[in-house]
């Protein structure tokens, strides 16, 4: 599955951030990975939320504009969620902030898994093993794995290490995971080395 935008970032160590960070600033410029129905769906593929194989079936299936009007609706889900993690990150989130997850439950509750036994358990077992399954019936259904990537960040990271990049115009966020707690760059290939310019054009313009 190809797209004309560049590969979308992962540096959040958790799919539900890395969501938040498909539209950024890399290079100055805005890119909104899921700006289209096209764009959802790479980036779902990117991600690996969802097989490539029900991808295309998804795509196959849709009619005109669907998969827009699904990425329109990803794109609300994504900004309601930036607003819950702005409001929390960098300190414990109490239990009374799951009356601001109702949109979230709302989402989950439409899911439709199931468990399969089959075949390729793990060398030793008795070659079976249970396989998480879901029925993809429509292309809304694609909001599904994003929600739950998303509940998966609401009850299972610290918000007090989710960080925002102190790059001056980035927008990335993340969850810090690095002894110390003293990660401050979405990576140093962008921000970070931006930063370490800036410091040494800043030591060379000081006098002597």
């Amino acid at each position: 599955m190809s797209d004309h935008r560049p590969s979308a970032m992962f540096i959040a160590d958790a799919v539900g951030l890395d969501f938040l960070n498909s539209v950024a600033t890399p290079a100055g410029t805005q890119v909104d990975w899921i700006a289209d129905g096209d764009g959802l769906l790479v980036w779902l593929e990117q991600a690996e939320l969802v097989s490539a194989e029900v991808l295309e079936k998804l795509r196959a299936e849709a009619m005109p504009g669907e998969m827009d009007h699904v990425a329109a609706q990803a794109r609300s889900l994504r900004e309601w969620f930036r607003g819950f993690v702005n409001e929390w990150k960098g300190r414990p989130v109490p239990s009374e902030a799951v009356r601001d997850l109702e949109p979230l439950n709302q989402l989950l509750a439409r899911d439709e898994q199931f468990v399969q036994v089959v075949a390729g358990g793990p060398e030793g077992s008795n070659g079976l093993e249970l396989r998480t399954e879901r029925r993809w019936r429509t292309p809304e259904s694609l909001l599904l794995p994003i929600g739950q990537a998303l509940s998966a960040v609401v009850s299972q990271e610290d918000f007090t290490n989710i960080k925002a990049c102190q790059g001056p115009t980035c927008t990335l966020v993340f969850a810090d995971r690095t002894r110390g707690r003293a990660r401050r760059w979405c990576t140093m290939a962008i921000c970070g080395n931006r930063a370490k310019q800036e410091a040494h054009r800043n030591r060379a313009k000081t006098p002597r």
